[in-house]
């Protein structure tokens, strides 16, 4: 698995049209704490359960693709945690172009425990949107 900072996972989305993102988050979090435009979302978890199901979670990408596990797929979640087990799966179930977003979409919580104020998808400036 590859590691791209969020800048990076732009730039790379921009020269890479072929590249799919997936933000894996739970739908709440995709809908009302935002998400990148023309992201996917296929969440590795949702309320609540609160745990994976990596079958279900991998057969969804490969709807996505059409089959295709070649295609560049980059990662996104809230820091750049459930990107890890969710991109372990993607490999192992043959995917050969997996990328996390280090960070993910709200970054590391700072001293006072407040996201968005150190790295992430959202503090970088990059683009996003909310219902």
């Amino acid at each position: 698995m590859k590691h791209l900072l969020p800048k990076e996972a732009h730039a790379y989305l921009q020269a890479h049209p072929e590249a799919l993102l997936i933000d894996i988050r739970m739908e709440l979090e995709y809908l009302y704490v935002g998400h990148p435009p023309g992201a996917i979302h296929v969440a590795w978890y949702e309320y609540p359960e609160m745990h994976a199901d990596p079958e279900r979670f991998v057969s969804q990408v490969r709807r996505e693709v059409d089959g295709a596990l070649d295609r560049p797929l980059l990662l996104l979640c809230r820091s750049g945690t459930r990107t890890l087990p969710a991109g372990q799966a993607l490999e192992a179930a043959g995917f050969s172009e997996v990328i996390n977003i280090v960070h993910g979409f709200e970054g590391d919580p700072d001293e006072h425990f407040h996201r968005n104020t150190l790295n992430g998808w959202r503090f970088e400036g990059l683009p996003w949107e909310q219902m």
